[in-house]
């Protein structure tokens, strides 16, 4: 009976024996890893590049010129004026202005009306004024003709006082108007002018405050 149960158990440790023995030559199952994948690549535009010139603008602040246009007379008529102008720029939006122009006035409605009448003198007709004014730029930018060519404009206005020598008497006198300015070269710009010359006159024997709007066309020079 024991040799039984011997032989019995002597069986039963081989063969736990022989599966732990097998059970170690077993190799692991192999685990698939994703691999991440490869972030997609970025495409790079391919621009063509213009060649841009920047304005070769003069560093100097001084500007003078000469204008030629017509000058409305009130109670004269419209009449040839010329003169000459010349600025500071003080920064890029304000500058200091001052004119030096003469005109001519023609007939009055009255001298149209009664020939014999004379209201002035040849020498009273001579309309001369100097003004010294303020501007302010109040739209810089550019101004295109065309598609290759740009130029730096100003739209801007300006305010000041002066002198009026009108019928043989000196008259203290306000003005203000508004100019549009292009620089056609680095040194050579281009203004078109329209201002108003207010002062007090009692040439027909009423105290009265007279309108004279002009219109100018200017050429200037940066130095």
């Amino acid at each position: 009976m024991e040799s039984r149960l011997s032989g019995i158990l002597l069986v039963a440790v081989l063969l736990s024996g022989c599966s732990w023995f097998h059970r170690g030559d077993k190799k692991p199952t192999p685990v698939a890893v994703e691999e991440p994948q490869a972030e997609p690549s970025i495409i790079e535009p391919q621009v063509t590049r213009r060649e841009v010139k920047t304005p070769k603008i003069k560093a100097k602040d001084f500007e003078v010129g000469a204008y030629f246009g017509a000058l409305s007379i009130e109670d004269f008529g419209t009449n040839p004026v010329y003169g000459a102008r010349a600025a500071y720029h003080v920064t890029e939006d304000f500058f200091l202005e001052g004119f030096l122009a003469r005109s001519k006035a023609g007939q009055s409605s009255l001298e149209n009306v009664f020939p014999d009448i004379t209201v002035l003198s040849n020498s009273g007709r001579h309309f001369t004024y100097y003004d010294l004014d303020v501007g302010y730029n109040v739209l810089p930018g550019e101004v295109f003709l065309g598609r290759g060519r740009a130029f730096n404009s100003a739209l801007y206005v300006t305010f000041g006082m002066g002198d009026v020598k009108f019928a043989d008497q000196d008259q203290f006198a306000l003005n203000f108007g508004l100019g549009y300015r292009v620089l056609i070269t680095d040194w050579l710009a281009m203004h078109v002018d329209v201002r108003d010359h207010v002062f007090e006159s009692s040439l027909f024997g009423v105290d009265k405050n007279v309108n004279n709007v002009e219109a100018t066309l200017s050429l200037t020079t940066f130095f």
